[in-house]
């Protein structure tokens, strides 16, 4: 029987193995953003303890900073207490630290893959659940907590269970409009935000052979939301053409050896896994979130379920809650619904694709009367190409606001909240209540969906729409 992807990242970093599927890892790259990563290295120095292996580590405010034109470390109250902390913490004990308005900054999973940071094979961590990101470039990433970001620091080592393999196959081409985010949302309303529990999640097929690697990091980011802590994408030519010449990657002799392993990693035709779901991509339309989970997702063209309809009593009361909080009744169709506020960006759709993709549905149109939209690049490589192309231009003669670099609206630790009981379609990753702010009620759907909303004022079949005004 052969391996799987998985098999053949986990076994190279087992340091120990210390039974009952338990594993001491070796950690290729830990990384640190504002919200945790000072606090990490406190808990350290408090111990007396030093940072094992700092040339493995790299910091990152993002979460907390202002997206705000102008903005400085202390634009917000909490990034002025966190990010400067961060900042000395980094540079007092050797770890590389792109600080904020640093040409290489912004949100962390954006920056690993387009620095060359995130390489196939590599185990990744970092005190951020979406960390399963990086696994778009085959590599072993999950979220870590508060107490394991310091064993990390102190170590370059984690304790960890080995998960089971889950194969998820995307056969056939996408239609016209549809995107990995739809992808990805179709999978978790199809099974379910537990469907990946306890699995190391390995997606594959011509839909995602066929996708650039901003796609496949979209939907590996969204692991998370499907239950799984890791998900994987097994590297191709793509992938390889994607880290060539970043400015971490491997170079010269070092390239070709890398180049050599990486070929290496895919699963065996024969491999097994514990369990496999196929998905046929033809049939997936743009999705939209209803409710307050991810799994809450209908087609454009769906309606609000009725709760009588739940296949159990606790389902029903959840989306009975979920339908009285986003202030929907059963039974209403979800294009047409009205919409306050836009949001295109954060770790699972502020990438250049991303954004080519909303700028192709504002030009040439104006974003609708009482309705406010946001662009927050990912990072400010990503705005700096974006401007080189006038992508910002686009968006501001629609009516967009462009914004800094950073985390901002996604989980609005920074203050920057959609107003209580506003309507928002958002790119991100969660629509949980509170999620973007108190009494925020938010619908989850791709960037191009997103643009739709904005410039209609209303959720909107984005394949009505075409390609700009």
């Amino acid at each position: 029987m052969g391996e799987t992807l998985f098999d053949k990242v986990w076994a190279p970093h087992v340091v120990a193995d210390l039974g009952e599927d338990y594993a001491l890892l070796h950690v290729d790259r830990n990384m640190l953003h504002d919200l945790s990563g000072a606090n990490g290295l406190e808990a350290l120095e408090a111990r007396g303890l030093t940072v094992h292996s700092p040339d493995l580590t790299f910091s990152c405010p993002d979460h907390a900073v202002s997206s705000l034109p102008g903005r400085t470390a202390t634009s917000t109250p909490i990034s002025a207490r966190l990010a400067p902390a961060l900042r000395e913490r980094a540079e007092r004990t050797g770890i590389r630290h792109f600080d904020v308005n640093d040409p290489e900054q912004g949100i962390i999973h954006v920056i690993g893959p387009e620095l060359g940071l995130t390489l196939p094979g590599l185990l990744i961590t970092c005190g951020d659940s979406h960390t399963s990101t990086h696994g778009g470039l085959g590599a072993f990433a999950f979220g870590v907590g508060s107490s394991e970001i310091a064993h990390i620091l102190a170590t370059q080592t984690i304790v960890q269970k080995r998960p089971d393999t889950m194969r998820v196959s995307f056969e056939g081409a996408l239609p016209t409009g549809v995107t990995p985010k739809d992808m990805i949302l179709h999978l978790i309303g199809l099974v379910g935000t537990a469907g990946g529990d306890g699995f190391a999640v390995e997606y594959e097929g011509e839909a995602v052979r066929a996708m650039p690697i901003e796609g496949r990091l979209t939907i590996c980011n969204m692991s998370i939301e499907f239950g799984a802590k890791i998900g994987l994408i097994a590297p191709d030519d793509t992938t390889y053409a994607y880290i060539d010449g970043r400015r971490f990657a491997p170079k010269g002799a070092d390239w070709d050896a890398a180049l050599t392993h990486w070929r290496t990693l895919p699963s065996a035709p024969g491999a097994r896994f514990a369990r496999e779901i196929t998905i046929d991509a033809a049939k997936i339309e743009p999705q939209i979130t209803w409710g307050t989970s991810p799994e809450h997702t209908v087609g454009i063209g769906g309606r609000v379920p009725d709760p009588a309809s739940a296949a159990d009593a606790n389902r029903r009361e959840a989306w009975e809650k979920a339908l009285d909080y986003m202030g929907l009744a059963p039974g209403t169709e979800m294009e047409g619904v009205p919409v306050d506020h836009v949001f295109i960006g954060s770790c699972t759709n502020g990438r250049l694709s991303d954004l080519r993709e909303a700028a192709a549905i504002a030009t040439g149109r104006k974003v609708a009367e009482g309705t406010t939209a946001w662009v927050v690049p990912g990072s400010q490589a990503v705005k700096r190409d974006a401007e080189t192309e006038g992508l910002d231009r686009v968006f501001k003669e629609a009516g967009f606001e462009w914004r800094e670099p950073g985390c901002s609206q996604c989980v609005a630790a920074n203050g920057e909240v959609v107003a209580p009981g506003a309507r928002a379609v958002s790119t991100t990753n969660r629509n949980f209540v509170g999620r973007q702010g108190p009494g925020a009620r938010t619908h989850l759907a791709s960037p191009a969906m997103a643009a739709a909303a904005a410039v209609t004022g209303q959720i909107t079949d984005v394949r009505k729409l075409g390609q700009g005004g």
